[in-house]
């Protein structure tokens, strides 16, 4: 099932989806871009028990998102993270921008199929949802630390993907003016020819017993040359105290 061509897959882990599977650094001298946009919306929420009710008026959410990275050496990769958003629901009306993220990666460990790394990044607070159970404007400053490990296959019998791939990630974020966190999250990809289908799943909970979440993304994202186009859905599947959000999301990848 693997071969040398496992050294294919991880140029083509990094070429479009390292930003989705961060375990892989970017090469030095190389980075890429992704925009994205999503819109959400939800007419109900989960209560303090985890269970589902109506909430007092739809809610809507609106973000168009940046993320760009780029490697510094052949184990170090800077990150950034932007957003802005708008959105509605029974309380608050708002437009503004989400938080900025900057952060570095580093390659802790790489083999052929496989690689660890470490991520640490800086967050300011902006005008809009800097955390998704918070009000608008709500935070100041976060920290992050995040563990990411992922492993990778290829493939050479017929019906099964050319190549494919798999990474949990671990995070925990201290923030000022909100409640820590502790993330987990994990991607999943399978690649058919120049079309990669993906799976992530995002959970995390607060430290004072408040907000819990668990949403799942699933697209279609197909390569051009240096660039990408995806095209997904984006659902809130378990939580406590957010609010049942779906929606599509589509992006543009582009490698430089």
């Amino acid at each position: 099932m693997r071969s040398a061509g496992g050294l294919l897959l991880i140029a083509c882990i990094a070429a479009p989806s390292s930003a989705l599977a961060n375990a892989w650094a970017q090469p030095k001298g190389q980075g890429q871009v992704i925009i994205k946009y999503e819109a959400l919306e939800a007419d109900d929420g989960y209560g303090p028990d985890g269970a589902a009710a109506a909430l007092p008026a739809q809610r809507l959410e609106s973000a168009a998102r940046l993320l760009a990275e780029y490697g510094l050496t052949e184990r170090i990769t800077v990150q950034l993270k932007a957003d802005y958003q708008s959105g509605e629901d029974a309380f608050v009306d708002y437009d503004g921008r989400g938080p900025l993220e900057i952060g570095l990666t580093w390659q802790a460990w790489r083999s052929d199929y496989s690689a660890v790394s470490l991520y640490v990044g800086y967050a300011d607070a902006g005008e809009g949802r800097n955390a998704g159970y918070a009000d608008p404007g709500v935070g100041e400053h976060d920290f992050e630390v995040r563990a990411a490990g992922g492993t990778s296959w290829v493939f050479d019998r017929k019906g099964a993907p050319d190549q494919a791939f798999v990474e949990v990630e671990a995070a925990r974020r201290m923030r000022d003016g909100l409640p820590d966190e502790v993330r987990v999250d994990a991607t999943a990809g399978a690649w058919y020819g120049d079309w990669l289908l993906l799976g992530q799943a995002f959970g995390g909970q607060t430290d004072d017993a408040g907000a819990r979440w668990s949403s799942l993304e699933t697209s279609v994202v197909r390569r051009v040359g240096d660039w990408s186009l995806q095209a997904g859905w984006r659902q809130t599947v378990a939580g406590r105290e957010v609010a049942i959000l779906s929606g599509p999301v589509v992006g543009v990848w582009r490698r430089f």
